[in-house]
């Protein structure tokens, strides 16, 4: 903020319409003119005494604005509450429901250091549900209940200004909340890592575009800084193609539930389709021959959340592929294995109305995370042991997508058509699969062993 004493007050200028008359108040800062219209005598008149009073106590006025620091300072308070509501509303129109949701999640986490503890709060566990709702722009108007409603005015009552984040103490316990979850042990690191984008993303909103802080005090707090890398695949969660044979096996044998999702949990191993993609999988997406290799044409995804995160408040509302524009879509390979797992599953359950392949048992909309995860938890407790059980092999359904990836890379499959099949940035795949291209480590070896005894 630029600065300067050169001012100059010049007198009131009348000035007489048809059904109204404005009273101006005039003024320069470093020669520049500025002014102001009052609707009334009296109000012009204090303001222009609230500027001579500043000057002639030798304050200094802003070049940008040409108003008292001291009036800038005052105009520029605002509470973290209000605050974040504001950033989650510029946000919203520009994010996927998911983005949304995770955005909300950091902003709960910032807010809670951010409210004085000295002020009447809700119990810990209803302020962060009134939170998740303030921070949902479909939920915040929607609120009925009376003890939701004076949580929510309690939050806002507490709440600290954005200017606080100046102060050292503020932000360190800020920062310190943010490394922690709630029963006080260590937040993962990439939890941690997403909160603190969050906290310098809306801090840069608020320098940059509210004008509530002069600069991001992040580059001025020294604390103690944590190394954030990219989560990598774990070589040992990864099945190989016998165990993931006998796993989609074991699926098709876990009750009612388990056959419908065969071709599920295949389309994630053979053709490393992520659960939202799969789901919304319809028929008119499959190009398959009898037998053969085919194709998979991803248009749309479904992913799994809530309405309040939503544009039409549909929950898992359907919307673009991961990392893509809208109706950017993407062309995958369909394995032998695939096409027969995908014309066995035509046959026997045939599709929604929609030609979704895969539908709900009860109301045919969207297949719960906990529906496939139980069969998921079946499946590997029918074809592993108690000590592999216990291990992180295949223990997520997303791990058939890591294999499907692996696989591709260590069969020898170029990193960039690999990249395009899963839907990842080149850089991406290989930071994510570094340690899953291993595979030939072994025959490396041999080769460097070949090469020493001169075979």
């Amino acid at each position: 903020m630029e600065t300067t004493h050169n001012v100059r007050i010049w007198s009131m200028k009348t000035h007489k319409g048809k059904t109204k008359t404005t009273y101006r108040v005039r003024w320069t800062v470093d020669g520049r003119e500025c002014g102001e219209s009052f609707e009334t005598f009296a109000l012009a008149d204090s303001f222009r005494s609230g500027l001579v009073t500043s000057a002639r106590n030798g304050e200094a006025f802003d070049k940008e604005t040409g108003l008292p620091v001291s009036r800038l300072r005052e105009q520029r308070r605002m509470t973290w509450f209000d605050f974040a509501c504001a950033y989650i509303d510029m946000k919203w129109p520009d994010a996927s429901p998911k983005y949304r949701k995770s955005l909300a999640e950091s902003m709960v986490a910032i807010t809670v250091p951010m409210l004085d503890s000295s002020k009447p709060l809700p119990e810990p566990k209803l302020l962060r549900k009134c939170l998740y709702i303030v921070f949902s722009k479909t939920a915040r108007d929607k609120v009925s209940s009376p003890e939701l409603v004076r949580a929510i005015r309690l939050a806002s009552r507490a709440s600290r200004q954005v200017a606080d984040l100046a102060k050292p103490e503020v932000l360190r316990e800020v920062l310190r909340a943010l490394d922690s979850k709630l029963d006080g042990e260590r937040a993962a690191t990439n939890t941690v890592r997403i909160r603190r984008v969050a906290l310098r993303n809306a801090i840069d909103f608020a320098v940059d575009e509210k004008k509530l802080l002069d600069s991001n005090p992040l580059a001025e707090v020294k604390v103690k800084k944590r190394k954030f890398n990219l989560r990598q695949v774990d070589p040992q969660s990864v099945v190989n193609p016998m165990q993931g044979r006998m796993l989609l096996e074991a699926v098709g044998s876990i009750g009612k539930q388990g056959p419908p999702l065969v071709a599920f949990f295949g389309l994630m191993y053979y053709a490393a389709l992520r659960p939202e993609e799969a789901l919304n999988l319809r028929k008119s997406n499959l190009s398959l021959p009898e037998s053969g290799w085919g194709e998979i044409h991803l248009e749309r995804a479904r992913p799994e959340v809530g309405g309040e995160w939503t544009d039409s408040g549909e929950a898992s509302e359907e919307g673009p592929l991961k990392h893509r524009d809208e109706d950017t879509g993407r062309t995958v390979p369909c394995a032998p294995q695939l096409t027969e797992l995908l014309h066995e599953h035509l046959t026997r359950f045939g599709t929604a109305a929609d030609g979704r392949l895969f539908r709900g048992a009860r109301d045919g909309g969207r297949v719960g995370s906990t529906v496939y995860g139980r069969v998921w938890a079946a499946a590997r407790a029918k074809v592993f042991t108690e000590e592999v059980l216990a291990g992180p092999l295949g223990k997520r359904p997303y791990d058939l997508r890591h294999a499907a990836v692996s696989t591709w890379l260590n069969g020898g499959v170029e990193a960039t058509r690999v990249a395009k099949w899963a839907g990842h940035s080149l850089s991406v795949l290989l930071r994510v699969y570094a340690k899953c291209l291993d595979g030939g480590e072994q025959a490396a070896r041999d080769r460097v062993q070949r090469a020493l005894e001169g075979r």
